[in-house]
């Protein structure tokens, strides 16, 4: 049985892209930061995104490149501290966790202890070659998890599993299309929703993949994982459920960068116009 998103309709959702976390080579690079000062970079970030409208936002430990398939303990404990500080302040907005690159099982584990209300889980289903190898399915021992937890659909605090479909720095590995791997990730991975993005960071898919994958699993919330912008989002908004925007919010667009207000405001209120027609 499928979880609900935390959210009453359709949503937009900001990402907050942790600084380098102790331990990764960027963040030695940047001069061992304090994590304290990392955590207040993460409140603001999120705070901004609120103020401007976003319904709920994602942590991510987007600073920690290369990334492991699975984040070593440093980098839970780390993004843990940082994920609770988000909650605290988003009140009763829903918070996310995305544990890069591929570590649903720690995702869920800290969105259990931190009181978020869904996960990003970037290959749910099949497998992918990426810069870190060959990812594989999550789908089995993660839905297991989160029964065992009591996180899922008969939970009193049930988190909902967003699942990427042939995902952004990737290829997918065996050659199926777009429409068989949504309607394997969605029928048989059991993904609350889909994520559909651009080939990386920043980039929007084509309103044709959209639609394919609409097309292919209509029942499932489609959500924008990457590349939206005030520009794309009259196209792009009507064919979504949700999305998820960085970039095109940040500090001269840049992902990593601090969130810009205005720029925030900017998509959330084309975003908000796409849906109104």
């Amino acid at each position: 049985m499928r979880v609900s998103l935390p959210f009453s309709g359709r949503a937009l959702v900001g990402a907050v892209h942790l600084q380098p976390l102790p331990g990764s080579p960027l963040w030695e690079a940047a001069g061992r930061p304090s994590l304290e000062s990392i955590v207040a970079r993460a409140v603001s970030d999120a705070e901004a995104y609120l103020a401007a409208g976003c319904q709920g936002v994602i942590v991510e430990n987007f600073g920690d490149a290369p990334f492991f398939k699975r984040a070593p303990l440093e980098t839970v404990a780390c993004l843990t501290r940082c994920a609770r500080a988000v909650v605290e302040v988003a009140g009763s907005a829903p918070v996310g966790v995305n544990v890069l690159r591929n570590d649903g099982h720690a995702a869920l584990a800290i969105a259990l202890a931190v009181g978020a209300r869904f996960v990003r889980v970037n290959v749910l289903s099949g497998a992918a070659v990426t810069d870190q190898g060959l990812i594989e399915s999550e789908a089995a021992t993660l839905l297991r998890l989160r029964a065992g937890l009591g996180a899922g659909a008969g939970g009193a605090e049930p988190i909902a599993l967003l699942a990427d479909v042939h995902v952004k720095h990737a290829q997918p590995l065996g050659g199926g299309s777009l429409a068989s791997a949504a309607q394997d990730t969605a029928k048989r991975g059991l993904a609350d929703a889909l994520i559909v993005s651009g080939s990386g960071t920043g980039y929007a898919p084509s309103p044709e993949r959209l639609r394919e994958v609409r097309e292919a699993v209509s029942e499932t919330p489609l959500w924008l994982g990457s590349g939206l912008t005030v520009e794309n989002c009259a196209e792009l908004g009507p064919l979504l459920d949700g999305a998820i925007v960085g970039s095109a919010a940040e500090v001269e667009g840049k992902a990593g960068n601090p969130v810009d207000p205005a720029r925030a405001r900017a998509v959330v209120e084309a975003f908000i116009y796409s849906g109104s027609a």
